[in-house]
């Protein structure tokens, strides 16, 4: 099913055309002015000097072209030269049938899909989750699904820091306080235990010890390095204990992004690459890519045309040793070995774009991908507090995410106990649904690049423009079905007759909508534009909730064409909130 504005666009250009203008003039949009009418046309406008005649009598013309139009219920020229359009019920109902009746409400697939790797997530074995990994999270998730419904076939990769110093310093703690663990005795070669040294609670608080003591203390921090090398070069004991780190540690990831309905395809780390490096070494060396430079291995990105200074992307340091850079560009290769993408995005701090910018020049210029592969960094803005400033506890410290998780969904059950009868154990079901609508839609609605200040107040409201109140929409649409129901009412074989309101066809309008929205936010990787969608619709329903007698509608037809609405909306709400990663409860 085309778009709503290219079929109006085409009706307008044919209009253009047999009153003697170019086509490509009737262009449409939606009005500007929704107080005079539903789109407008401005191409009276843009062909007056072309063609050399005052635009209002170019509208009239072409409005005289569209008086029998099966597309438009009315088409006035407005001086100086706009049309000001209003679409026919009877084109409108066509257009809502066949959403109804076709799969994704008729969403046009691509010609040739694309297969797209989203690199998203952010975390670090070793450390917990905190809140400047929930951006990237579920931005990162909701683009993953928004892309899959349009038709392409999408990979999402956690990507995980799985080989840094962290794990070294939490080697070098559990080694200050268990000496005897077998994984310290390095002429031990028999199996090692198969339970883990650490309960998950001690574990928990092992890093932000250590990481504070290695701040501290020189001496700690040179032999976490040193256990970091152990590690990395294969010691067994320290190799086989990086493996124990990395187990409990995703088993944490895993339970946290659960909570938030994030799904990783690949679990993989820097790790997986580490044996590829030295090939990729090899190969930019051989075919003069890199060079050394103050001991260190790089390769020279900086373009003629540039009008900032761009620094050679290190591949190695003087030492030898590896880089983000080193892992980043080596697993460019083996993405591009294993899945061949047409395009890879990469979801993390609006402050890193200038390293992606390095990182994507040398994988270019090293011919580590194809010339047609696509190279995406996704930079996001920051979570911030009241302040202005990045969220921080009360005390000023980093707050853990499920912390952050914990409060909202505690301001939820609140909100939920304090306005309606729930038992209790269905309260605490809803709280939880409830709490990551609010979350994520408080983040999802805005602009991904932008920066926004974290409301829990406002983002756990029940009214405005917030998760809760789209929820709470879909479960009103829930609750009239399921008393249709109850009073008998046959949910099959139901028919759409056209408008009998201003609000009804202001919903079917709103709905129409949805074609578009979709294309232009898988296009632009922009779960806001999902959320933007949603608001109006649930607004062009409440409206029309607040006007319209539904289940006591005393014409059968009449009733039952208003019953086919309210599922059509509640199935496009439905699915729309899917793809930003949270559902609807039965009951609020």
């Amino acid at each position: 099913m085309k778009k709503i504005l290219d079929l109006l666009s085409e009706e307008m250009g044919k209009a253009f055309e047999e009153a003697g203008y170019e086509a490509s003039l009737g262009r449409v949009t939606l009005s500007n002015r929704p107080d005079l009418c539903e789109y407008q046309c401005n191409g009276a406008m843009a062909g007056a000097k072309k063609y050399r005649k005052a635009p209002i009598m170019i509208a009239n013309e072409v409005a005289l072209q569209l008086g029998d139009s099966p597309v438009f219920q009315e088409a006035a020229a407005v001086a100086p030269g706009f049309l000001n359009l209003r679409v026919s019920e009877e084109f409108l109902l066509d257009m809502v049938r066949t959403m109804a009746e076709e799969e994704k409400f008729g969403l046009e697939m691509p010609g040739k899909s694309k297969k797209i790797m989203i690199d998203y997530g952010g975390a670090n074995v070793a450390k917990p989750l905190h809140v400047g990994h929930l951006r990237p999270a579920i931005i990162g998730e909701s683009i993953k699904r928004i892309c899959r419904y349009a038709g392409h076939e999408v990979i999402g990769d956690v990507h995980l820091g799985d080989w840094g110093t962290p794990i070294g310093m939490v080697i070098t703690e559990l080694q200050e306080r268990k000496p005897d663990l077998l994984y310290f005795d390095e002429s031990y070669d028999g199996a090692y235990p198969e339970e883990p040294p650490v309960t998950e609670a001690e574990f928990a608080e092992i890093y932000p010890l250590a990481s504070t003591k290695a701040k501290a203390d020189p001496e700690y921090r040179a032999r976490a390095l040193e256990a970091t090398r152990k590690f990395q070069t294969g010691v067994r004991g320290y190799r086989a204990l990086w493996k124990v780190i990395v187990d409990i540690s995703k088993v944490d990831l895993k339970r946290n992004y659960d909570s938030l309905n994030v799904e990783f395809d690949l679990w993989k780390g820097e790790s997986d690459v580490n044996d590829l490096i030295p090939e990729m070494v090899t190969y930019m060396k051989e075919n003069g890519y890199a060079h050394i430079s103050e001991g260190a291995l790089v390769v020279d990105v900086k373009e003629e045309t540039d009008t900032r200074e761009i620094p050679p992307c290190m591949i190695l340091k003087s030492d030898g040793a590896s880089l983000y850079n080193t892992t980043d560009l080596a697993t460019i290769m083996e993405r591009m070995r294993l899945y061949a993408p047409d395009e890879i995005i990469y979801i993390t701090d609006k402050r890193q774009e200038l390293y992606f910018e390095q990182v994507f020049r040398c994988a270019r210029k090293t011919k580590l991908v194809k010339p047609e592969t696509v190279l995406k960094f996704l930079g996001h803005g920051t979570m911030n507090g009241s302040d202005g400033k990045p969220f921080k506890t009360r005390d000023g410290g980093v707050m853990r995410l499920e912390n952050l998780i914990g409060e909202t969904r505690d301001e939820m059950y609140r909100k939920i106990r304090e306005g309606r009868e729930m038992p209790e154990e269905e309260a605490k079901e809803t709280a939880e649904t409830v709490a990551i609508s609010a979350l994520k839609y408080g983040d999802l609605s805005n602009q991904a690049a932008k920066d926004y200040i974290f409301d829990i107040d406002r983002f756990t409201s029940f009214e405005g423009d917030t998760g809760p109140y789209i929820l709470y929409t879909v479960v009103r649409i829930k609750s009239i079905l399921n008393k249709y129901q109850e009073q008998g009412g046959e949910m099959k074989g139901l028919m759409f007759l056209k408008a009998g309101s201003e609000s009804e066809k202001a919903l079917e309008m709103a709905l129409v909508q949805f074609n578009t929205m979709m294309m232009n936010a898988a296009e632009e990787k922009a779960p806001h534009r999902v959320c933007a969608y949603i608001y109006d619709l649930a607004n062009a329903f409440n409206h029309f909730y607040h006007e319209t007698k539904i289940l006591a509608e005393a014409d059968e037809d009449r009733r039952r064409s208003l019953i086919a609405l309210l599922m059509l909306t509640r199935d496009v709400l439905e699915t729309c909130i899917d793809l930003l990663g949270f559902s609807a409860p039965e009951k609020m």
